[in-house]
């Protein structure tokens, strides 16, 4: 009988966890980056410390430049707790990786290189767990496109391959082809690579991306980028 009672606790407890991860995922996708970082971070979690780097890693984007660099940080160390307490969790590696990559705008150019390393490790592992992680190839392809365009010694340096650009956009797509983000950063990509040859796809994808239906706080922001691009393009 104590075993049950004690077995029925643990499951509780489990499902209380996933219930409290679900309601900081909720207040992120509104917009309140600072609550639901506080709220995942707290739950000393795998999952929990997931959310909260990618909380953290969003809410750089819409802070003060001055703020950025300090809550990628935060990010990075959130993603790392993740990882060590489940190495087998795909989006923490996939969250390590999205807070390199913003941090390696804040560092030079050699040190920038190294994060380069480490962005395209940790996105290895995540499609390795997570085959269908959608977000994963969107940062891969990204990763190709701006190394690339860095030239031939950030490229030499790191293996990227413009070959491999478009490939890991199809397939981000085809897996969520309602993400508006996905067709945001596949036009970055595409102008990265070649702004003139590119320009009518990437603004078929800036178009695609306004007539998505918005879900999220985030969604909304990303239009908002794809309607600037797009306006800049014209």
């Amino acid at each position: 009988m104590r075993t049950l009672i004690l077995t029925a606790l643990l499951s509780m407890t489990t499902v209380s966890l996933a219930a409290s991860a679900q309601e900081a995922s909720a207040l992120l996708d509104k917009g309140d980056w600072q609550a639901a970082a506080s709220m995942a971070a707290d739950l000393n979690s795998s999952d929990g410390f997931t959310v909260a780097a990618k909380a953290s890693t969003l809410g750089a984007s819409v802070s003060a430049e001055g703020a950025r660099q300090g809550l990628l940080e935060k990010a990075q160390g959130y993603a790392e707790r993740a990882i060590k307490l489940n190495p087998n969790n795909a989006a923490a590696y996939f969250e390590l990786s999205r807070a390199d990559g913003r941090l390696a705008q804040f560092v030079g150019i050699l040190q920038s290189l190294g994060l380069a390393g480490d962005i395209k490790k940790a996105l290895t592992r995540a499609i390795e767990l997570d085959p269908r992680m959608d977000e994963a190839y969107v940062a891969l392809g990204l990763w190709n496109a701006e190394l690339i365009s860095k030239g031939f010694i950030a490229t030499q340096a790191t293996g990227a391959d413009r070959n491999q650009v478009v490939p890991n956009f199809q397939k981000a797509i085809a897996l969520a082809p309602n993400t508006i983000a996905h067709r945001v950063e596949y036009a970055n990509a595409l102008l990265d690579l070649n702004r003139t040859a590119n320009r009518p796809i990437a603004v078929a994808q800036l178009q695609k991306a306004l007539s998505l239906t918005p879900v999220t706080y985030w969604d909304k922001q990303d239009q908002a980028t794809a309607r600037k691009n797009l306006d800049a393009l014209k």
